[in-house]
């Protein structure tokens, strides 16, 4: 599973043909969170509030860099990295 950004701790990954919705993985410590894309609303796992907080604000930052890189993954090729939470 490529990591396509890591900021605080926190890798953002996503799978090569996926299933659907569009989603992509947080993963900080032991937690595990999927997060779908256009609606940034928790489809399963969970992050501790603080983590999350961050991942969905470097979320709405770059939705439409993640659906770009949703569509390359379905097509089973290498995601781009995406910019961290500066």
């Amino acid at each position: 599973m490529p990591t396509i950004c890591t900021f605080y701790g926190i890798l953002i990954q996503m799978f090569w043909q996926d299933h659907a919705p569009p989603h992509f993985h947080a993963l900080y410590a032991e937690h595990e969170v999927l997060i779908d894309i256009r609606t940034l609303e928790v489809i399963g796992g969970s992050l501790p509030r603080r983590a999350h907080a961050l991942v969905l604000e470097w979320a709405q930052e770059h939705r439409a860099e993640l659906m770009e890189d949703w569509n390359i993954c379905t097509r089973n090729e290498q995601p781009k990295k995406i910019a961290p939470l500066k």
